[in-house]
């Protein structure tokens, strides 16, 4: 496995290849979720392709009073995953190659970022869509994969790639849940085990009140139940349309139902499908 640590080695070994190339892009801090993630990236590669995964914690994308310091960084675990999992190159540039001193650009999204993680992080998307954008430019890969429990994400690239006409094809993989359905997520080690046996309880509320007919159902029965949730606080709980993230008005159009909440020192995220009811 390639460790890349520079723009110009990673662009060195991007020319010798001459097949599919799949790029996961992370922070670190990987677990079985990245490697579902690492595996997708593999199938969608093929015998005869590669696949890369980039390392990288994107200051850009932290606000002020964010966790960008304290984001953990365990490498040598990170790249034990990956050669586990058969990576082919791992990218890991420095802040001060990626980001120039008196760097004057960055990406903007009008639409889609307005609402959920958007509405309540300023600024986050745009520091996500530099970064994507210029690992796409910088690893040139033919697909890029991502994962489904970060939706809204996932819609924003793939907004970003259609209008851009970035030649790469974005594929999502579905969230990975441990085994009481928690979400897994690198954040879920802020929790206390007081706050991690509680948190299962979000995706219960999401999943029973994803069973009801009526829109203002769903929220209000979703609402109750995170609400009963010791310690949490609802930063936002919508339900979107799951291309344009607009409100979802009725069940006639397929949706998503996407939460954030606050449980002691965690910001956990989640979402399910509302599929269209009859």
């Amino acid at each position: 496995m390639k460790q890349l640590r520079s723009i110009s080695a990673m662009r060195s070994w991007r020319g010798f290849l001459s097949n599919r190339l799949v790029l996961v892009p992370t922070m670190g801090a990987l677990h079985h979720g990245h490697a579902a993630l690492i595996r997708r990236a593999r199938k969608i590669a093929g015998s005869n392709g590669s696949v890369c995964v980039s390392i990288f914690v994107n200051p850009t994308q932290f606000g002020p009073n964010e966790d960008f310091s304290a984001y953990p960084r365990p490498l040598a675990k990170d790249l034990a995953l990956c050669r586990a999992e058969g990576v082919d190159a791992v990218f890991l540039p420095k802040a001060r190659d990626i980001y120039r001193s008196d760097a004057s650009v960055s990406l903007q999204e009008s639409t889609l970022s307005n609402t959920l993680c958007g509405r309540s992080r300023p600024g986050h998307f745009s520091g996500v869509l530099t970064i994507v954008a210029k690992l796409f430019f910088i690893t040139l890969p033919t697909h890029a994969v991502f994962g489904e429990k970060d939706w809204q994400q996932l819609a924003i690239i793939r907004r970003m790639v259609r209008d851009l006409d970035i030649p790469v094809e974005i594929a999502g993989c579905p969230t990975v849940r441990e085994t009481d359905f928690l979400a897994a997520s690198s954040r879920n080690a802020y929790l206390t085990p007081v706050n991690r046996a509680q948190a299962p309880r979000i995706f219960a509320a999401l999943k029973n009140a994803s069973a009801l007919s009526s829109i203002p159902a769903v929220i209000r029965s979703a609402q109750k139940s995170l609400a009963a949730i010791p310690g949490a606080r609802i930063d936002y709980l919508e339900a979107v349309h799951a291309a344009t993230l607009a409100p979802l008005r009725n069940r006639k159009s397929p949706g998503r139902l996407a939460v954030a909440v606050f449980l002691g020192k965690a910001r956990l995220i989640d979402n399910i499908p509302l599929p269209v009811l009859p």
